[in-house]
């Protein structure tokens, strides 16, 4: 019995059963993208760190806007006051800090958009994958080729 190589495992596809290493939200999301994948333009199996890197953003952008909506995008500093004996009687306000977790919010955001890009998860992206499918289906002579005959 010979082992298939990586990429001809599945007969080259990802298969829609997650990786194990993947939190919950990120299988549930892997299921929906490679079947939209799938259902597009076959996704090669080769692809598969691409989908995983989209599902675990994914996952990210997701715990980190319920952390927000607990938590709210600024929270309160407080100074303790202390009297002599070092006990904690009171705290002073001292303004809002912006809440980490927006940062991590922002940039999974941005990955996904970046990532899903890549992989035609985006009307604008699909759209100019598909132009290039096109022109490269079409094979138009566009003059080059003569400029190149010499």
């Amino acid at each position: 019995m010979t082992k298939k190589m990586f990429k001809d495992i599945n007969d080259g596809h990802l298969s829609y059963q997650p990786p194990d290493h993947l939190g919950r939200k990120a299988k549930a999301i892997w299921r929906k993208v490679v079947l939209f994948l799938e259902t597009q333009k076959p996704i090669e199996r080769i692809d598969q760190t691409l989908v995983e890197m989209y599902c675990t953003q994914y996952e990210i952008y997701r715990n980190s806007y319920e952390h927000i909506k607990e938590h709210g995008e600024v929270q309160a500093m407080y100074k303790p006051i202390q009297d002599m004996t070092g006990k904690i009687i009171d705290k002073s306000f001292q303004g809002y800090k912006r809440n980490p977790m927006t940062q991590i919010y922002s940039d999974s955001i941005k990955n996904l958009a970046k990532i899903g890009s890549e992989l035609g998860l985006s009307p604008k992206s699909r759209s100019e994958l598909m132009g290039l499918n096109v022109q490269e289906d079409n094979e138009e002579d566009d003059g080059m080729g003569a400029f190149f005959d010499d």
